[in-house]
This record gives structure tokens, sequence and C-alpha cells, in this order.
């Protein structure tokens, strides 16, 4: 037990050190034939000049690659700081750590991976600095608000099958009846003779019997059929205290240099974060009139854009990779743009799933949480950046 407290203290520690320090590790590789770039060559290996500029590419390819894991809008606003970023690479990495590297002299081909550690600060504050919402003065910055609810099931209620059987039966005859009558008769005769008198008698009798015949066809056919109801499990949730997470939704995007107003000090008769909580308590969708409320109680306030979304905490289970308690958090999220008659949705993210683990399911799901509210704060107000909202 000992053990696993002391790898889960240094696990998390490492995780909060990266975090806190916004350093990332990523791998890039670069691959040319300089024969071809340097025209006629008759060495045997690439020369220093050449292969110093090739880590510079695969360099450039591990920052690529970073972004283009961290999303299609971080991608895009790096694509808009390349050019500064080429000026001056050594502000945005700390170091660069060479894995491999293949010389084929036969083929002039020369191909080298390396690993970079990239200061993300620098990047982050470098794309943001030449987004509009950077480039705007503070009092043209646009104000935003946000309502996250963290959630986990409280209940969940299934139903068992519904099966209806039935069966159908039927059977034809078809005959014919031959009816007749039959006749039987006995007779007896005799004579007496006595004396001169001769007496004679006779007797009969009749036997009537009645026969039928009857010919019969028939034939049976069965079928049978049915169906099987299937009904969907309820589930009812429990929300959960989010007051830790608020500072990281405030955190992330008054970097990205938005003027962040938090729910709380924008309730009125109008507009109630209560209401949002009972709506997702019971389902994935708020309700038209809670919609309508956020609207106009927004709008009363002269808040353009609020920020909803839930975290929803998945059951705990064992990390196969460290032993340790794992919890995963499934977040959606969008950007809602009040200031017109009929609120926009202008920015969507999710579903996307996040773990966090720890030694405890307490600490798995603060983890777990942490992580799936600081980046989904990141891609919403990424997406912003990229599509001009200041």
């Amino acid at each position: 037990m000992q053990i696993i407290k002391a790898i889960a203290s240094l696990l998390l520690a490492s995780i909060a050190l990266q975090a806190g320090a916004q350093v990332h590790q990523a791998r890039g590789q670069y691959s040319a034939n300089y024969k071809e770039l340097l025209g006629v060559f008759d060495r045997k290996e690439a020369p220093a000049a050449f292969k110093q500029k090739a880590r510079q590419e695969a360099t450039l390819k591990a920052i690529e690659m970073y972004f283009a894991e961290a999303g299609q809008s971080e991608s895009a606003n790096f694509d808009a700081i390349r050019a500064k970023f080429l000026e001056n690479p050594n502000r945005y990495i700390l170091d660069t750590t060479v894995l491999s590297e293949v010389d084929d002299p036969k083929d002039f081909q020369y191909t080298v991976a390396v690993r970079a550690s990239l200061n993300v600060a620098n990047l982050r504050n470098a794309t943001q600095a030449g987004s509009a919402i950077g480039k705007a003065a503070a009092n043209e910055k646009s104000a935003l608000s946000f309502v996250f609810v963290s959630r986990q099931v409280a209940s969940l209620k299934t139903f068992d099958d519904r099966v209806y059987k039935r069966e159908d039966r039927s059977a034809q005859a078809n005959g014919i009846r031959h009816e007749g009558d039959s006749v039987k008769e006995r007779t007896s005769e005799g004579e007496s003779i006595k004396g001169s008198r001769v007496d004679t008698f006779g007797s009969s009798s009749e036997e009537r019997q009645k026969t039928m015949k009857v010919s019969l066809n028939t034939s049976a056919s069965s079928e049978t059929g049915g169906s099987t109801t299937k009904r969907a499990a309820e589930s009812t949730w429990q929300v959960l205290p989010s007051a830790n997470l608020n500072q990281v939704f405030v955190s992330k995007f008054s970097q990205a240099g938005y003027d962040v107003i938090e729910s709380a000090m924008v309730e009125s008769g109008k507009f109630k974060v209560s209401d949002i909580e009972n709506d997702y308590k019971s389902g994935n969708d708020l309700q038209p009139q809670t919609l309508r409320a956020i609207a106009a109680g927004m709008k009363e306030a002269g808040i353009p854009y609020i920020a909803l979304g839930t975290l929803d905490v998945g059951m705990a289970d064992k990390d196969p990779q460290t032993g340790l308690v794992r919890v995963a958090v499934t977040v959606n999220a969008t950007v809602l743009d009040v200031t017109k008659a009929i609120p926009r949705t202008r920015v969507a993210v999710g579903p996307v799933s996040y773990s966090g683990v720890g030694p405890t399911e307490a600490e798995a799901r603060g983890n777990a949480l942490q992580l799936a509210s600081g980046n989904a704060a990141q891609e919403l107000s990424s997406r912003m950046t990229t599509m001009g909202i200041q």
C-alpha cells in the first residue's frame, strides 16, 4: 500500500508540475534527399549544415504534431504564428533530443527523428497576442460568463423486455357422404298332414340395414409471430460541488483575453443558475424556458456570450497501467451568442472524455474534473479565437 501511495504521489506531482510549467514533449521526424536539394554531390554523407537544417525541420514537425493533437482550432492558431515562431524558435523550444538518424549514402537520403520540449505557455501567448481578442483594447474585449455543471449518476432504472407472442391456427376439411339401404328377407314354409287334411304354414322376416360411406380430406396450417419491446434506461443525476472548477474556467477564459464574469454575479429575477442545474439533473438538454431565461438575463447584464456545459463523471475502475483508481469525465460544452433576437450557438465541443487517476476515487475524480474542465475551456477559447470573436 505504501508503494502504491508513493507511486501515486509521484505521478500526481508530475502531472501538477507539467500543468503548472505548461511544458509538453512531442516527437517529429523529417526526411529529405540531400543530392536533390544540394545538386551535384560527391561526398559519402550529408553535410553538417544540412543535418542541422533537417533537425530544425523535425522540431517544427514536432510542434505541428502537438497542435494537431490539440485540435483543429489550436492547429489553425499555430498557422497564424508560424512565421513568428521561425523568427525565434528558441523562445518556444526548451530543448531538443535526437532520437534517431539514418544517413543512406546510396540513395542520398537523410532521416532524423527528434523529441522536443515545448514551452506551451509561450506558444499560447503568441497565438493569443495575434488573435482579434488579443489585439483588442481592454474596453473592447467581450464579456463572457459561464455555467458548467459537474454531475454523477444518482440512480439508474432499467426495464425488462416486454415480449408478446401470437399463434394463429386454421384447418379445413372436405368430404363426400354416401348413404344406402340394404334389405335382408328370410322365409320358411312347411306342411302338416293329419288324416285327410293337409295344413300348410309359413313365416317371413325382414331385416333392414342402413349403411353410410364418408370420404374426408383435411388440411391444417399454423403461423406464429410476436414482438419484443425494449425500453431505454432512465437515469437521474446528482450535481457535484464545482467551486474549484470555476477557478479553472475563469483562469482559462481570462488568459484567452475575455472579460470573465462568474454566473453567480449575473443572477437576477430572470436568470438563475439553479434552473440550469435542475434541468441537467434530469437530462442532457436545457428546457426552452430555461434557455429564454438565460438569454434574457445575459442581455439585461450586457454580457454577449455565455458558455454552458456538463461534466459527466463515470464509474470508477482500475487503471491497468498504474493499478490506481481511474475515473473518466465526459465533457459537452457550447458558447451561446445572445446579442441577437434569437441566440446562436457559436462554438460547440464534445462529447470528449478525459481520465484522471489517484489512490482514491475522490482524488481520481478531482483530477479528472480538473483535466476535463481545463481542456474544455482551452478548446472553447481557442475556437472563439479562430473565429475572430473578441
